[in-house]
């Protein structure tokens, strides 16, 4: 089931964007949990986080980021991560499946996401979902704390 976020989901949130297994992979550095309220409060309030569970387990998360006027069509799928305690079971997929389907409903043609070029899992998640490579955006992400650049390539899904 997917859901959107309260301000309850605060522990879940700042324990998956800051884990180490998937810090790298999303938009915000390391940091402590006073520096990341403000972020999350700030997310809650424009309504754009989502928890992904099952039977009342917080599983994983994404933001949706929706354009508008002329693309008010698309939205932008974000903050996407499933924790790896409940990786490899098919949670990924699943929510994946739900999120075109909640995107789906909210009236949008076109799910645009980015992922880092070297992150083969989560690209072949998103293929296997239905998501088409579209063209890579050289030195996209910076990841401050490593002082490296990464490539992203740009992916999206057209709702037929």
């Amino acid at each position: 089931m997917t859901r959107k976020a309260t301000p309850s989901d605060f522990d879940f949130f700042y324990e998956m964007y800051m884990h180490p297994e998937i810090n790298p992979h999303l938009l915000y550095e390391l940091m402590d949990k006073a520096d990341f309220e403000p972020i999350f409060e700030d997310l809650l309030e424009k309504t754009l986080l989502y928890v992904f569970e099952e039977e009342n387990q917080s599983l994983g998360m994404f933001k949706l980021i929706p354009s508008y006027h002329r693309t008010s069509h698309l939205v932008y799928l974000g903050g996407l991560a499933i924790h790896p305690n409940f990786g490899g079971k098919g949670y990924g997929l699943q929510m994946m499946f739900e999120i075109i389907e909640l995107c789906t409903q909210l009236g949008f043609l076109r799910i645009e996401l980015s992922v880092g070029a070297r992150n083969e899992k989560a690209m072949n998640l998103y293929l296997k979902a239905g998501f088409e490579k579209e063209g890579l955006l050289r030195k996209f992400t910076h990841l401050k704390s490593a002082g490296i650049f990464l490539d992203e390539v740009l992916m999206s899904y057209l709702v037929s």
